[in-house]
């Protein structure tokens, strides 16, 4: 029996409210479910310290619109912030966010800021709907969005206060905007396809890549344009004309809406010009183009202090990033990272669904070209400069891809329903396979791998950071310790100096990882401890220190654990020597002596972490710095030497970086 036209009707809108119910209720319960991540504390308190203090200088390495979106219910909160001085400082911006947070009620402000920040989430599902719908029609809008709905990395990261899925949103909005733009001009389609790639730009630092996007996109359109006539071929340039007047009042609307967000603020903060701070930190950057750029755009005033700082940012951390991946550490980026963490991290519907795509465009991709390629190139041009970004920290720094690909797998799926009457059978349980993955993934997605790898608690023998652990797991570790009634443990956790695991009541006594080393705060690490031992997976891992003996915690990778707490924090019990770690601890004591102006104690914690690992090209940096402000100069020259033995013999592609300083040293 054929249903009439009003049914239908009624039962698709049924069907996309309930897919965006099912989204939101997701979303709603991993709110509930997670704590912090690693950048979340900062980004807040970026967020709150813009509405304010009108204080630009925090979090610069992000635009602020996510997080003055984020912020937004906290003023009507009464909340304690901690008082900034330094313009630009990423350890004051962190440790002040760990107060802002925790000095108030953590769980109420992380709960508003999610709820606003999911918001964008459910914008750009509803975007892949009517995008997909527009352009092929509402069975692959309806896959799309079942897709979309129950994809593990956009429920991960949708509710998260961070910068991706805002990106995510506005780059797809803007692309969505353009095509509706150029089907029907009108200053009304123009001045959205500005404001879109405005927010592009004001969400993250990679939203400049709108850009080449819309170059791109408006080159194709120019392909397609006739020339078989006359006419045709003199209205040409016209067309050009106008289609390049189109983007140069995109970019004139983008760059309104970037400054607007910074309150129109050229300085980061009152009165204070970082112009001199930019220009010297922009000439860190290996690349002399940018460097130029980033030194004209500040004096010519063209875009904020804060923004400009923040791109050098982008491309001076990418350089020294370490990658994770198959089990092994690389000292910096490799192409084929975001590849298979595409791979390993996607569900194979999605997968599937895009391997039927080139089969769908033999059989019906002639009616869709300028569709398709709206939807194909700008995830093209966005995973190929990813790929060489050298960034290699989480599938999150694509996630901007996923959204075109969710409408192309939609599509591709359509046509082979369409095609063969059984193919539907076949779509419907590929559809109905991704959908249970996701469901038992329930409601820790972070860690998300498909089955094709062994499913989440397999992820992090193959990826580290953001792809397992990113400080998620810590009311799920005070269930664990509650029921085993532990009251003494130790924990080393990835983002135990950004997050606050006492808050929530757990009693473990910290561990060295990098963050305490680069943070500084004061802990006590025993050369040996008993267990309980919790490790999260990024700690374990050797991501943060290096592989082999660089690793404190080599030793626990050759060990069965007690249980694995969320597939990301790890327990040991039993007695361990931990002598490297406890050594790093020590050389922590020695910077903060000495900053303090105690030098006899400094270099008494400096001969400590030597005794305890004297293979240690910290350790015996760290003495050799100490040795020659006690004056004692052939002492310190011995340290040194150590050091670069040690530099340039373990894992020398690891410890580069110490071998300038250490040869300056020694002359």
């Amino acid at each position: 029996m054929r249903l009439s036209a009003s049914t239908r009707k009624s039962l698709a809108i049924s069907a996309v409210a309930f897919l965006l119910f099912s989204l939101a209720a997701e979303l709603w319960l991993s709110i509930q479910h997670e704590t912090q991540t690693w950048d979340e504390a900062c980004h807040i308190f970026a967020g709150y310290s813009y509405w304010t203090r009108g204080d630009f200088a925090v979090n610069p390495e992000h635009p602020p619109f996510v997080k003055l979106l984020a912020a937004l219910p906290l003023l009507s909160m009464t909340l304690k912030a901690p008082p900034r001085e330094r313009i630009f400082s990423k350890e004051e911006d962190f440790i002040g966010a760990k107060q802002f947070v925790y000095s108030n009620d953590a769980e109420k402000i992380l709960f508003r800021t999610r709820i606003t920040a999911a918001l964008l989430t459910l914008a750009l599902a509803v975007l892949v709907f009517l995008a997909a719908r527009e352009m092929f029609g509402f069975l692959p809008a309806i896959l799309a969005l079942t897709v979309f709905a129950f994809e593990p990395n956009i429920l991960a990261h949708g509710a998260l206060v961070t910068t991706d899925m805002g990106l995510s949103c506005f780059l797809f909005a803007t692309v969505y905007a353009f095509y509706r733009y150029l089907t029907k001009p009108s200053v009304a389609r123009l001045s959205l396809v500005g404001l879109a790639a405005g927010l592009s730009l004001a969400a993250k630092h990679s939203g400049i890549l709108i850009f080449p996007i819309l170059i791109a996109l408006a080159i194709y359109e120019l392909s397609r344009m006739p020339r078989s006539t006359a006419s045709s071929r003199a209205r040409r340039p016209v067309n050009m004309a106008r289609l390049a007047g189109a983007l140069v009042a995109v970019v004139l609307i983008a760059v309104f809406i970037l400054w607007a967000s910074y309150g129109f603020h050229f300085h980061p903060r009152l009165g204070v010009d970082a112009e001199a701070r930019v220009v010297d930190y922009s000439a860190r950057l290996n690349s002399q183009l940018q460097k130029a750029l980033i030194t004209d755009f500040v004096r010519w005033r063209l875009l904020p202090e804060s923004y400009l700082y923040g791109l050098a940012d982008v491309g001076i951390t990418a350089g020294f990033s370490h990658t994770y991946l198959f089990g092994k550490v690389y000292p910096h980026g490799q192409w084929f990272y975001f590849p298979a963490a595409f791979l390993i991290k996607s569900t194979i519907t999605l997968i599937m669904f895009l391997l039927m795509l080139p089969f769908a465009i033999v059989l019906r991709g002639a009616k869709h070209r300028r569709e398709l390629w709206f939807m194909t190139m700008p995830p093209a041009i966005y995973f190929a400069v990813a790929i060489s970004s050298g960034m290699n920290i989480g599938v999150r720094h694509i996630l901007p891809i996923y959204p075109f690909l969710m409408v192309l797998a939609g599509w591709a799926a359509a046509q082979f329903a369409f095609h063969r009457r059984r193919w539907e059978w076949i779509v419907g349980l590929v559809l109905a396979c991704g959908v249970v993955s996701s469901l038992r993934a329930f409601p820790t997605y972070i860690p998300y791998a498909n089955e094709l790898w062994g499913g989440p608690s397999n992820t992090y023998k193959y990826l580290s950071d953001s792809n397992v652990d990113w400080g998620q797991q810590l009311k799920s570790v005070k269930t664990y310790l509650d029921r085993r009634h532990i009251k003494n443990c130790w924990f080393a956790y990835f983002a135990g100096v950004v997050a606050d695991p006492q808050y929530y009541g757990i009693p473990c006594k910290p561990l060295t990882t990098i963050a305490t080393v680069w943070l500084q705060p004061s802990i006590e690490v025993p050369a040996s401890i008993d267990g309980p031992v919790l490790i999260s997976a990024g700690v374990l891992s050797g991501y943060e220190f290096g592989p082999g003996p660089l690793n404190p915690y080599d030793q626990f990778q050759r060990l069965s654990p007690t249980a694995v707490i969320e597939h990301g924090v790890f327990v040991f019990d039993g007695h361990f020597e931990i002598p490297l770690a406890s050594a790093l601890n020590h050389v922590t004591h020695t910077r903060l002596l000495e900053q303090s102006g105690h030098l006899d104690e400094a270099l008494s914690e400096a001969q400590i972490a030597v005794a305890l690992a004297p293979d240690s090209v910290q350790t015996q940096a760290a003495l050799g710095g100490l040795l020659v402000k006690s004056n004692h100069p052939n002492e310190a020259r011995q340290a040194f030497e150590q050091a670069l033995t040690q530099a340039t013999t373990v894992h020398p592609e690891m410890q580069s970086g110490w071998v300038p300083g250490l040869r300056n040293a020694l002359k």
